[in-house]
């Protein structure tokens, strides 16, 4: 099983990959390349949404810090 976090970024991943194949097929590039338009799409965009979403961990130890030095 996927945690929530793994399946948003996976989420976002393919509706990004989605959304480019369908913007490229609508510029009228051939049906392949909008498929590997989406590939790599998707490929750029799950590390970068990745870093976006912060793990708690992550999150509770950064608010802990700005605390301590307010």
């Amino acid at each position: 099983m996927l945690s929530t976090r793994a399946t948003l970024v996976l989420l976002i991943g393919m509706l990004t990959g989605i959304g480019a194949g369908i913007l490229s097929a609508a510029g009228g590039v051939h049906l392949a390349q909008c498929v590997l338009y989406g590939i790599g799409a998707f490929g750029v965009s799950v590390p970068f949404v990745n870093q976006l979403v912060a793990t708690p961990e992550k999150e509770s130890a950064e608010s802990a810090e700005t605390e301590s030095t307010s």
